[in-house]
């Protein structure tokens, strides 16, 4: 049976909606985030394709529980009507591990401020509303050190907690990456120490 604390919903895929309010144009860019890092690429790499726009205000959710984290950017718009309405349209839909950024080329006409937050919030859900949402399952890695004699009982363990292995070495010994819910993790690892050397990713 399927911990619900470790399911989140995020984006499918990577997506883009258009929308012209009053003369400026706003291109909403959605795309799925594993990490801080991969979010910031995915903004420097849309700010790059657009370095003549107006401007590019970003926010994203990434994580859950303790160590979910939000941020957001106003990229040179009135303070609170740019990122804040992008990151509110990803919260609203319950969304982690999602990144949006709203390009803007101004039209020659102000917005003002429920304008701006209007035109960000919507462009932002657009682009979110294509890219389409998943629900997805939180995943601890495993890699184990087998003898050849206890390979069989370490396969039969894991498919039992539902484990996908995803890649086996085959040398003096058999090393072994699995993939398991979060949420039983550390009752695998236990039961697992009996027949495998368990092994952090950083060893």
């Amino acid at each position: 049976m399927t911990d619900l604390s470790d399911l989140y919903l995020t984006i499918t895929e990577r997506a883009q909606a258009e929308q012209r309010i009053e003369r400026s144009v706003f291109i909403g860019y959605a795309a799925p985030a594993a990490s801080e890092d991969e979010a910031r690429q995915f903004v420097a790499e849309i700010r790059e394709l657009h370095r003549q726009a107006t401007h590019n205000p970003f926010a994203y959710i990434i994580g859950t529980g303790s160590e979910r984290l939000e941020y957001f950017h106003d990229h040179g718009e009135p303070g609170g009507t740019a990122g804040k309405p992008i990151l509110g349209a990803i919260a609203r839909l319950n969304l982690t591990n999602t990144v949006v950024v709203v390009t803007r080329y101004y039209g020659g006409k102000k917005l003002g401020v429920r304008g701006l937050i209007d035109a960000y919030g919507s462009t932002a859900s657009l682009a979110l509303a294509a890219a389409g949402i998943v629900e997805r399952q939180k995943k601890a890695a495993l890699r184990l050190i087998v003898e050849y004699s206890a390979v069989d009982q370490v396969q039969y363990i894991l498919a039992q907690h539902a484990a996908t292995i995803t890649n086996r070495i085959f040398a003096q010994q058999v090393e072994i990456h699995a993939e398991v819910a979060e949420s039983i993790a550390l009752a695998l690892r236990k039961e697992l120490s009996s027949y495998a050397q368990l092994l952090d990713y950083g060893d």
